[in-house]
């Protein structure tokens, strides 16, 4: 941001908000009947490690880490801030080349904040009487201290220029290497609305005012801000003095002059609060957390808030179930996962037991403390038994506190308990980052470990205990598999912060430090990698017993059996973002086990892809009878122009979806029409064979089966502002219909998805999107009985119109090319797909679409050239020489296609150079497979991600998963067109190579 430093200073015209000289904060809440706890005493000088003898790991997200006290280095008592409540800590990134002349390694800032409290000394720590009316802030300050991260040392500076007015309450936020300061209260009341930047490029700092034109936010305290997408200032909230507010403002640090401009966000968001928190995502998602609102009642909700494409800003409710109401907390985002720690209750009570920190695990929707997944608030009073013995838990029972994170580092200081200013630093590492972290950049972290100095701690920071001495592993050979899921990189100190208007709400090519930021090849694409040990979500502890995904790299197991997470700070680090060269399939598969209770049910396992002796075990299509379809097209005015949204309110929940009670659908067929408009519009603008990026999540036939969609939403990820669509790409590859009783549930869906976000969702085209197949396997039965039959065949030939419209293909990072069928007998360069031209009908369609949508490999890698096909004359099978060919003429390394049921979910082929792929579970409910969709990270390793069948449904045909009593009309439909019989070697009965076995 630039500031205008050539303006003089101006005095500080603080409004008078009270006739008292020390001004209240806190609406005179009670905070003093509690015990105080010295922060010189023992407990918190025990040093705690991330993994207690209390905890067991499980399967899943990490839970809530663990804080210790570090022991800073103060060369004078000045030097410390010293104890204090209601200031604000940044976390700043490194000036300069390490090593170069002028290198200023990273630095967490801290400003203002009252130094002593109503009836006490400035730093007595005696607690106030418990008889005062209330905690009363007084002795604000404008001092500035600085903790260097690489000495660990605490330091005063002084910088030039006129700074902001001594205030509490604030707020501030790291933008490149400056720090905004905004609001607050001071002595005098509420400090003016001024922008005050704190210039930290140059060996001595520097105060500015910032000149905004126009109306801003105004005086107010309590209040958050927070830079979102890299560009945009946001404050949001607080209280103006008089009454908590709701109103969100954002100023575009990218536009000149510099304006607040007030905003209106559409969805349902926070009720006007106070003393909530923000922090924003790598990748631009704003998560406000907690807050008091108008009538002094602490919330527990979290709210989501980012900017679309088109302009919109959205609030969304997050996922996951709070394990606390709280306010005057800190939060902090680490990659994808927000830290939550302390907070108040009202009434003299902290936020306490295991709950006192928190996480909220935005990848996998989920909130974990420091025991577990959280299922539901259970927060409670202060025992040893609730703290399960851990003293950690007494660290973090605190309020007006702050919170900064540098890397996957996590620092906390100072704040409030039982009526003592604290003045103790705390830090707390994300396991979870540093496993993801230094799993994705072995290579680097390989190269940075031969290069170390001599004599220096091998840890990232001088502080950091022995739990850090461990080496990174050996760099892998070239085309081994490893476990590439790089994650979103830190945002409350950002090491390179471009806030130009072309990197806007993007993440774009990041180069990777040598310092804090470390190793991180930006963007969060990876919430695969989240969701890698993610379904995390659904990690159930049953008798403490649970069992535990295998960490092949980026850790170590200790004597104790517990992991213990790599932590080697590069000295060079590659700089580019260019993908590996290679597309390497995981050797392990991420599997969420059937639920069928026990200590295994809902658990989510990795599998090693060699035990997955399914592979090979094809489950064949019943032969298509030839048919035609009248298509009489009919043309209808568009209805409302909501309908996407509509769509997706009502269908994507992915954890609380169940089939409608009443089979009528619910949109009618005015509606469709205008989804159906809406979509052709963004599919006729794309190619015929579309050119995506990396990071990207593959979805096979889903075949009406919307149940099975919600499911690998839930498990995995789901398209929306609360879920990962802001970090991945989503790629379907046909079938879309038929089959499944909820084929308009899932096209509808799919299309409004695509309406609304039409770069992240792609859909090609399927064999079944076609009105001859689709009129004979329960898509135009399906539209009638649901809609009626003049509306529901007229729905039905409209939808058929848009399937016309469809890419046929896609090509990833021009390496991997996804297809609904095969390449056949006729394709033999992509150029061929591209050259069709749509609108296109099956029937006007050359040999090339027939090969496209409905060839198959052949039986196994022994069988090669062409072969006919069992689905029917002038179709044909393809051998794995077919495939070589291919991709050598094509200069590709992978082709990824569905349109086959196998029963793993997914197939390799050509000693795996071809990767069949169904999402569907237990097809025509007779296969007993698995789902399967691919995850293919940034660095082009392909995680393969399952589901298994829902056992046999014992509940009402209402509540049943498929209502398979009531459809009898599918049932009667699948009868008469049965899939043949799994191909292959017989199925044994609890086969245990068999993922219907597990």
């Amino acid at each position: 941001m630039d500031v205008d430093s050539s303006m003089a200073p101006e005095a500080d015209h603080d409004q008078a908000v009270q006739n008292q000289s020390t001004a209240a904060v806190d609406g005179g809440e009670q905070l003093g009947e509690q015990q105080p706890q010295s922060p010189d005493s023992p407990a918190a000088q025990q040093p705690q490690s991330p993994a207690s003898p209390q905890q067991t790991p499980v399967a899943g997200p990490r839970h809530a880490p663990t804080y210790s006290v570090v022991n800073a280095i103060l060369e004078k008592k000045e030097d410390g801030p010293g104890p204090r409540c209601g200031h604000t800590l940044t976390a700043v990134a490194a000036v300069g080349e390490e090593g170069s002349p002028g290198y200023i390694g990273p630095r967490l800032i801290l400003f203002g904040g009252a130094t002593a409290l109503e009836g006490n000394s400035a730093a007595s720590g005696t607690p106030s009487s418990a008889g005062s009316a209330g905690i009363r802030l007084a002795g604000a300050t404008a001092d500035v201290h600085c903790y260097d991260i690489l000495t660990n040392k605490w330091s005063r500076i002084t910088p030039f220029g006129e700074p902001p007015t001594p205030r509490a309450a604030h707020v501030a936020t790291a933008v490149g290497t400056m720090v905004v300061i905004q609001g607050g209260i001071g002595p005098a009341g509420l400090s003016a609305e001024d922008l005050h930047v704190l210039d930290l490029t140059q060996q001595r700092p520097r105060w500015h005012r910032v000149v905004v034109q126009g109306p801003g936010p105004g005086p107010r305290y309590g209040h958050v801000m927070a830079l979102v997408g890299q560009r945009y200032l946001m404050a949001i909230g607080g209280n103006d003095g008089k009454r908590p507010l709701a109103d969100v403002w954002a100023l575009d640090t990218a536009a000149k002059p510099y304006e607040w401009r007030k905003l209106e966000p559409e969805g349902e968001g926070p009720p006007p609060c106070m003393y909530a928190t923000a922090s924003a995502r790598s990748d631009g998602l704003l998560l406000l957390c907690g807050g008091r609102d108008a009538s002094s009642v602490p919330l527990a909700s979290a709210y989501g808030l980012a900017k679309h494409r088109d302009g919109r800003w959205e609030w969304a409710i997050a996922p996951g179930v709070s394990p606390s109401s709280r306010y005057q907390h800190a939060a902090v985002f680490v990659n994808a996962r927000l830290h939550v720690s302390g907070g108040a209750l009202g009434g003299g009570r902290m936020v306490e037991d295991s709950s006192s920190v928190a996480v909220l695990d935005t990848a996998a929707g989920v909130w974990c403390d420091t025991k577990s997944v959280v299922t539901s608030p259970r927060t409670g009073r202060y025992s040893a038994d609730a703290a399960g013995g851990d003293a950690a838990v007494e660290l973090t029972r605190r309020c007006r506190h702050a919170a900064a994170a540098v890397g996957d580092l996590i620092f906390i200081y100072g704040g409030l308990r039982g009526g003592v200013l604290l003045d103790d630093l705390l830090v707390a590492e994300d396991l979870a980052a540093a496993e993801t972290t230094s799993a994705a950049s072995h290579a680097a972290a390989a190269a940075a470990q031969s290069n170390l100095s001599p004599g220096r701690l091998p840890g990232r920071y001088g502080f950091i205990d022995d739990r850090t001495r461990q080496i990174m592993p050996e760099a892998a050979p070239d085309g081994a598999v490893v476990l590439g899921n790089p994650v979103a990189p830190p945002v409350n100190g950002d090491m390179y912060t471009d806030i130009s208007t072309e990197n806007a709400l993007l993440q774009g090519s990041r180069r990777l430090s040598k310092g804090v930021e470390y190793l991180v090849e930006a963007s969060a694409a990876e919430a695969e990698a989240i969701s890698a040990t993610l379904a995390a979500a659904k990690a159930r502890q049953v008798n403490g017993e649970v069992e535990l995904p295998d960490r092949d790299r980026g850790s170590e197991a200790t004597p104790s059996g517990k992991q213990i997470s790599t932590l080697i700070k590069p000295e060079n680090a590659g700089s580019n973002n260019i993908p590996s060269a290679g597309v390497r399939l995981h050797h392990r598969a991420v599997v969420v086990a059937a639920e069928t209770g026990g200590a295994l049910g809902g658990m989510v396992r990795q599998l090693s892809i060699d035990q997955f002796e399914n592979e090979g075990r094809r489950v064949s299509y019943g032969t298509p009878e030839s048919a035609t379809a009248a298509r009489k097209l009919l043309d209808r005015q568009m209805s409302i122009n909501s309908v996407p949204k509509k769509v997706i309110a009502h269908l994507l929940k992915p954890r609380g979806w169940k089939p409608p009670v009443r089979r009528q659908f619910f949109l009618d067929c005015n509606e469709i029409a205008d989804l159906c408009d809406s979509a052709e519009r963004i599919f006729s603008s794309e190619p015929s064979v579309l050119q995506l990026r990396a990071p990207i999540k593959i979805f096979g036939d889903l075949h009406g089966q919307f149940g099975d969609l919600m499911r690998l939403f839930d498990e995995y990820g789901s398209p929306s502002t609360a879920g990962d669509i802001a970090y991945i790409d989503y790629l379907f590859l046909g079938d879309y219909v038929d089959r499944g009783q909820h084929s308009l549930e899932t096209i509808s869906l799919l299309l409004a998805l695509k309406v609304e976000y039409a770069h992240n969702v792609h859909l090609i085209r399927g064999n079944h999107e076609a009105a001859d197949i689709n009129a004979l396997f329960g898509f135009r039965i399906e539209c009638i009985e649901r809609m009626g039959e003049r509306d529901g065949i007229w729905a039905w030939h409209r939808i058929n119109r848009l399937f016309n419209w469809l890419p046929l293909a896609a090509l990833i990072e021009k390496k991997i090319i996804c297809m609904h069928g095969g390449i056949g007998r006729s394709i033999n360069h992509v150029e061929q797909i591209e050259n069709l031209q749509r609108p296109i009908t099956m029937e006007a369609g050359s040999i090339v679409l027939m090969d496209l949508l409905w060839s198959d490999p052949t039986e196994n890698d022994s069988v090669e050239g062409l072969r006919p096909n069992a689905r029917g004359p002038g179709l044909v099978t393809f051998g794995p020489d077919r495939v070589m060919e291919f991709c050598n003429n094509n200069d590709l390394q992978l082709i990824v296609r569905a349109h086959e049921c196998v029963m793993d979910g997914f197939e390799r082929f050509a000693q795996g150079h071809l990767i069949t792929l169904f999402s569907a579970t237990n097809y025509c409910g007779t296969a007993n497979n698995a789902g399967a969709i691919l995850v293919l990270g940034r660095d082009l390793v392909v995680v393969p991600k399952l589901i298994h069948p829902l056992p046999p449904a014992i509940s009402s045909p209402e509540t049943s998963p498929e209502r398979h009593i009531e459809d009898t009309w599918m049932q009667e439909l699948n009868a008469n067109r049965p899939p043949t019989p799994t191909r292959g070697r017989p199925q044994v009965a609890n086969d245990r190579g068999s993922l219907a076995w597990i």
